[in-house]
C-alpha cells in the first residue's frame, strides 16, 4: 500500500511542469491561490493522476481540494 508521502511526492513531482511562480511545492501549496492553475490545467492534472494510479477521482470531491495536500488524501483514499 502506498503511503500518504508518497503521494505527495508524486503530485509535487507532476506539479513541477506547472510551476510557473517556481514555487517550494509542499502539502500547504494551493493548486489555485498559489500556482494559478486555471480550471482547465486542473482537470488536465486530474487526468493525469486517474492514469498514473488507474483509479477515476469523482468531480464533486473537487470543491473540497485547494491544496496539493488534499489532493494527496483524496487520491490515497480513492486508491485504498
Amino acid at each position: 500500500m502506498i503511503d500518504y508521502p508518497e503521494y505527495l511526492n508524486f503530485l509535487c513531482s507532476a506539479l513541477e511542469s506547472q510551476n510557473k511562480n517556481k514555487l517550494v511545492l509542499s502539502e500547504n501549496t494551493s493548486l489555485v491561490a498559489d500556482m494559478g492553475l486555471s480550471s482547465l490545467e486542473v482537470m488536465e492534472f486530474i487526468e493525469k493522476i486517474e492514469d498514473h494510479f488507474d483509479i477515476s477521482i469523482p468531480l464533486n470531491i473537487l470543491p473540497d481540494v485547494n491544496t496539493i495536500g488534499d489532493l494527496a488524501t483524496k487520491v490515497r483514499q480513492l486508491n485504498l
